[in-house]
């Protein structure tokens, strides 16, 4: 597997190729499935309206509530295959909640805690009597000792970090995608997690982000990005970047 690349695949080809215990992090932030609605108490996808799809333009994310699950499970569990540690930021919408509450029982013995991302503000909710949503959760997954709440590759003294954190969320990089993982995001999981010139793998890589940070920070990555205009929006930032510290 060649580092500091993105590949333009789907994450489960890209994993099907690296060996086990080939990272040292995981940080990714995968699809909302926004566009499975619930009409008469059942399950329906909707026809997409893009200011209520934020996270990706020319992408249908709506899967039926049994595939987006099933999705997710295979994908974390080649993820703990091979990385030790996994971030998995998800949000609670109509489309999500019910598999990742099952994903939570389903992987308990590797869920070592969870952080909560205060990102400051909400928009209203899309419906009446529906909670407006602030936060995200950031599902950290533990290969090997996910029972003790200690983190063997922490970098943080005691009393000094928390488990809510307040980053709000930054504009858009790119105008059909919008909601854009703060580099503030990465950055605060990279400094307190993770060593200079250790590896890191986003398999939801959209615009970049995770790469572009673990650049900046001297580590290596490995991206996977199936969205052909986030994944050439992404090469984009990287060439940047290149510009910048060359």
């Amino acid at each position: 597997m060649e580092f500091n690349r993105i590949y333009n695949e789907n994450c489960l080809d890209t994993l099907k190729r690296m060996e086990n215990d080939s990272v040292d992090l995981v940080i990714t932030s995968p699809p909302y499935n926004m566009n499975l609605r619930i009409r008469n108490g059942k399950y329906c996808s909707r026809q997409i309206v893009k200011e209520l799809s934020t996270k990706y333009d020319g992408f249908d994310d709506n899967l039926p509530i049994n595939e987006y699950y099933k999705l997710h499970s295979d994908i974390l569990r080649e993820l703990l295959r091979v990385s030790e540690l996994v971030f998995y930021n998800v949000q609670i919408v109509t489309g999500s909640k019910r598999s990742i509450f099952k994903m939570i029982g389903e992987f308990n013995e590797f869920l070592k805690d969870i952080v909560v991302w205060d990102k400051g503000h909400a928009q209203p909710a899309m419906a009446e009597r529906v909670l407006n949503r602030q936060t995200e959760l950031i599902l950290i997954f533990d290969k090997s000792n996910a029972i003790s709440r200690q983190f063997s590759q922490g970098k943080f003294k005691r009393g000094t970090f928390g488990d809510i954190w307040n980053i709000s969320r930054p504009t858009k990089k790119s105008k059909n995608h919008g909601a854009v993982f703060p580099e503030e995001l990465v950055k605060t999981i990279l400094e307190n997690f993770s060593e200079e010139n250790q590896v890191v793998y986003d398999p939801f890589s959209g615009t970049g982000t995770t790469a572009v940070v673990s650049k900046m920070m001297n580590r290596k990555f490995i991206g996977s990005e199936l969205m052909e205009n986030y994944f050439d929006y992404s090469i984009e930032r990287l060439k940047e970047l290149d510009n910048q510290l060359f």
